[in-house]
């Protein structure tokens, strides 16, 4: 992608017309992380401000955030509903950035995780926090995240990869 078409790319937010090119690109983006469509749908229903995609000139999307308020320490499983966003969350859970290649370097990763952080600053959380996979630490430690390790997290996080870790961030 080029320079010139990098500016072009906007994160918005997530529609439900968006839902099935969502799903085509979690298929391509996430071939080791299958998740079922009822889990997009259900994220959205749940917690639309928290569901962005990256749309480029024509309204071609590129990629997606889905995000939403949760407990932290108690990390939703892969492909698992639910059902509700506490009524006290601790902590503003990033459940998935994804890109296609043709839009990774572009910095749009870097810019839903501000737009995100913001986010979680207006829904009153001092906390973000993800499940890194795919040899992603070191871009969410450039992003201002910290591996945290617990114990209680292990076997939920061996359900992602042998790669997986629990990362938080802590906003000022």
């Amino acid at each position: 992608m080029s320079t010139s078409q990098t500016h072009t790319l906007n994160w918005r937010l997530m529609e439900a017309g968006d839902l099935a090119s969502i799903i085509a690109m979690a298929a391509i983006i996430h071939t080791d992380f299958y998740e079922d469509d009822a889990i997009y749908l259900e994220r959205m229903r749940l917690y639309g401000k928290g569901c962005f995609v990256l749309e480029g000139e024509g309204g071609k999307l590129f990629g997606y955030a889905i995000t939403h308020p949760w407990q932290l320490f108690t990390t939703p499983a892969l492909n698992s509903l639910l059902e509700h966003i506490p009524d006290h969350p601790t902590t503003y859970y990033l459940h998935d950035i994804a890109l296609l290649p043709a839009s990774r370097g572009s910095g749009a990763a870097a810019r839903i995780v501000s737009i995100l952080a913001d986010q979680a600053r207006s829904e009153g959380l001092e906390v973000m926090s993800l499940v890194s996979v795919n040899n992603s630490v070191g871009f969410w430690q450039k992003q201002g995240f910290e591996v945290v390790h617990r114990p209680e997290l292990d076997a939920k996080l061996k359900s992602y990869s042998d790669d997986a870790c629990f990362m938080l961030r802590k906003l000022a």
